[in-house]
């Protein structure tokens, strides 16, 4: 366009040189000697003014030119502020935001199955790659004084009260007596040698040993059929006595300040035993572990878990009115504070990064930018030089 632009202004002096010189003998080419005069300088004017925006014209230092290199810092400052104030105004962002409906459309595009099974799979390569940018002995103490301190937080008593009363309810208690029962029966049958040798050194000296034999018969023979009858009796007094020193141990843990402290006491000795605390500290080495391994296979249930999550929160963001009022909301409180924090700083990015630009660069882009019409304005200043000198001519003339 430029070599266009540039043929004009030359065909018009050729045309002006011809017909000048033969102006004197052809009269009739004194108009168009006119035309073509004033189409060169309609082109020679025009040239300037664009050249004078970017360069300066045939590299002379001439007095307001070179206009956008002189001043490029300040086009820089004042497009980031144009930026700033058209483009990241939070109540023109915001009116955007709301009217782009985002929630809907992200619930609609993530109830879309396989959408959802990328952006799961994105999370758990995600997921794969956290453990290698954090400190493991750092998050192995906090999550062991994490634990260690949740716990000691928590009262034990009432939970242990709990958890009898939940024994009782289920029925748990009976099962117990009768494994007790039952490892004290076998365990009377595998020691009876040794109970009854017992049983005669305690005795006085002087009891012959068919009485000592008698007594320990008895109440082996007893405690047989005590146990016996406690297991096949669901009622036995055994039983009820059990049941009912359990209820007043709920009570005691619940009402007892002496119990609840010794409870208190024993929780804390267990949690500054040295193997509970290896154990504390071992929770985010197992956590971390089964999780990378469950990341990095796209198989595992936790990337088909997180899909299926993701698909079930796109299907309600997409199909809840409410819901989308909600996450909308949040969208435009998020973007407006931003661009309010920050769209002074997008300006003062916008204002330095011309500012790094090179003058001579900055003016080239911005023609390359403007490309073929700053060219038309040369051709247009050709041809409309050319009409008006004509004009003025046959104006002349006629006068």
């Amino acid at each position: 366009m430029k070599l266009v632009a540039t043929s004009l202004l030359v065909g018009a002096a050729v045309v002006f040189l011809v017909t000048r010189s033969l102006e004197d003998s052809v009269s009739w080419l004194a108009p168009i000697r006119a035309t073509a005069e004033a189409a060169m300088v309609g082109a020679l004017a025009d040239w300037f003014a664009v050249t004078a925006l970017f360069r300066h014209p045939l590299r002379l230092p001439i007095p307001h030119t070179a206009i956008i290199p002189a001043n490029k810092d300040r086009i820089g400052r004042v497009l980031g502020s144009f930026v700033q104030e058209n483009f990241l105004s939070p109540e023109l962002v915001a009116a955007r935001v709301r009217d782009a409906a985002p929630a809907r459309r992200m619930g609609a595009w993530l109830a879309e199955p396989d959408n959802a099974e990328r952006v799961g799979a994105s999370m758990g390569t995600l997921l794969s790659g956290l453990p290698d940018v954090l400190d493991d002995e750092e998050l192995s103490d906090a999550v062991r004084v994490a634990i260690i301190e949740r716990i000691r937080r928590t009262p034990a008593a009432p939970i242990l009260a709990r958890g009898i009363e939940i024994a009782i309810a289920e029925g748990y208690q009976d099962t117990a007596v009768d494994a007790v029962l039952q490892v004290i029966v076998r365990y009377l049958d595998e020691n009876r040698d040794d109970l009854q040798l017992r049983l005669r050194r305690q005795l006085p000296w002087w009891i012959p040993g068919p009485v000592d034999e008698r007594i320990f018969a008895r109440v082996f023979t007893r405690a047989h059929e005590l146990s016996a009858d406690v297991v096949a009796d669901p009622d036995h007094s055994l039983r009820h006595e059990i049941d009912a020193q359990l209820r007043d141990l709920i009570d005691r843990l619940r009402n007892d300040p002496q119990l609840i402290a010794q409870v208190e006491a024993r929780k804390e000795q267990l949690l500054d035993h040295a193997r509970v605390q290896a154990w504390a500290g071992s929770v985010w080495a197992d956590v971390r572990d089964r999780l990378v391994e469950a990341a990095r296979r796209p198989d595992s249930r936790l990337r088909a878990h997180l899909g299926d999550a993701l698909a079930s929160a796109g299907a309600r963001l997409r199909d809840d009115p409410h819901l989308q009022e909600t996450v909308d909301s949040w969208f435009v409180d998020a973007v407006a504070t931003i661009t309010t924090q920050h769209g002074e700083r997008v300006a003062d990015y916008i204002a330095a990064t011309v500012e790094r630009w090179d003058p001579e660069d900055t003016a080239d882009r911005l023609e390359l930018v403007v490309g073929r019409d700053l060219q038309f304005i040369r051709i247009n200043g050709t041809v409309v030089g050319g009409l008006a000198g004509l004009l003025i001519y046959l104006i002349g003339n006629l006068l």
